[in-house]
């Protein structure tokens, strides 16, 4: 517990990219209790974690508690490489895949609270090649749709893009639409939009919520309002203001080291399935900016991003959003549609609608998305809360730690 206490007293200094100063594990407990939370009941997050990692389920990871923008648990377990014996850090560099989503869909109402469109205008008004969209019939045809494709249903997973599955699976798969991974293909994403617009589409606009390459469509769309390619753009409009130094589409040579290895669970055993030596992420060749699931990120940077959604647009006095832009993003727009990770749908992620919803502890109002590769993150505004897993596991069998975190972390929370 000891080693917990000190990682949390290291913690602020490290999200903000500041100089570490030490503090006696007494006293970093007293101001976890001070937060708070159970020193002794977070012995269980801890111990869930270490369970995995000792029984081979898990290679390693780093978990991250704030609270009111004060960490409560920031801390690195087991190793990025475990070939190479290379422990986990907290700086390690982790593909976020869908995590991703969030950040496309904060540059695009970015541009939105520029007034550069509304969120009812048609896509086809920025993006012509999806003027003659069609939708996919259950016996092979295809059908006009009965509205309007629009940005809403971009932003909420209502315009009928899966990621291959559907009535429209034998149209996708022909032109190499089977995964949600993009990174690495040798084409541009304004080439890989115009390809998929000539693609019908799996259900009528804002009818289903089917998951899928929606939010890469929004990417697209936040290049041509904005003139900007869509790393350049987050990179100016996000990162770069939030001072996330290692979240981006790529990278580079001199940060390779420090991204963690891919392992999955292949019939119960952990096996090595990516390194950085091998990764599309550091050896490019970085042309296709997938604003669905292309980016990595740190448990330091990202943990920024989540807390200035958290303050409804602002960290550190800078201002990426309005609060009633925030306020809209993290509101129920879809009700009995919603996929089943919660009970509504806001713009870019779950959102828990009513205590209950979740069907595991959380509170109404939080919100969240986790990533392919076993990450996870919640934003709990009533309790102010900020709750990020990062790792690599893919697959990951049957495992559910990246779900009891939360509750692990939830139930340690005493007033």
């Amino acid at each position: 517990m000891k080693s917990h206490l000190l990682a949390v007293a290291l913690a602020c200094a490290t999200l903000t990219h500041a100089p570490l100063t030490t503090a006696a594990p007494s006293k970093a407990a007293e101001a976890v209790t001070a937060q708070g939370f159970s020193p002794e009941r977070l012995k269980r997050l801890d111990a869930a974690i270490d369970e995995q990692i000792a029984g081979k389920q898990l290679a390693g990871g780093v978990m991250a508690v704030l609270r009111d923008g004060k960490p409560v648990v920031f801390k690195a377990y087991g190793q990025r490489d475990i070939e190479a014996g290379k422990a986990m850090r907290t700086d390690t560099i982790f593909r976020i895949a869908s995590m991703t989503k969030a950040l496309t869909t904060v540059a695009a109402m970015i541009l939105y609270e520029e007034g550069r469109f509304l969120l009812k205008d048609p896509v086809a008004r920025y993006l012509p090649a999806f003027a003659n969209v069609q939708v996919a019939k259950a016996d092979g045809g295809t059908e006009k749709p009965r509205r309007a494709l629009t940005i809403h249903d971009l932003l909420t997973h209502t315009a009928g893009m899966s990621y291959g599955a559907g009535p429209a699976k034998a149209a996708y798969d022909a032109a190499g639409m089977k995964d949600w991974y993009l990174v690495g293909r040798d084409e541009t994403l304004a080439q890989w939009t115009d390809r998929f617009a000539a693609l019908p589409l799996q259900s009528h606009p804002g009818e289903q919520f089917i998951y899928g390459y929606a939010t890469d469509v929004l990417g697209r769309l936040v290049e041509v309002v904005s003139g900007q390619p869509l790393d350049q753009f987050i990179k100016a409009r996000i990162t770069d203001p939030l001072r996330m130094p290692d979240t981006g589409f790529a990278v580079p040579p001199e940060k390779a080291e420090r991204l963690a290895n891919v392992y999955g669970l292949e019939g119960g055993q952990l096996k090595l399935f990516e390194t950085s030596a091998k990764s599309d992420f550091v050896n490019g060749p970085h042309k296709l900016m997938s604003g669905g699931a292309g980016m990595v990120s740190t448990a330091g940077d990202y943990t920024r991003f989540l807390q200035m959604l958290l303050n409804k647009g602002e960290l550190d006095g800078v201002r990426i959003l309005a609060p009633k832009t925030v306020e809209l993003m993290a509101a129920d727009h879809l009700g009995p549609k919603s996929g089943d990770n919660a009970d509504g749908f806001g713009l870019g992620f779950w959102v828990n609608v009513r205590r209950g919803g979740f069907k595991e502890l959380g509170s109404e109002g939080a919100y969240g998305w986790g990533s392919a590769y076993f990450p996870q993150y919640t934003v709990d505004p009533k309790e102010r809360l900020v709750i990020l897993f990062m790792t690599q596991l893919r697959p990951a069998g049957n495992s559910t730690l990246n779900l009891r975190v939360r509750s692990l972390t939830y139930q340690a929370l005493i007033k």
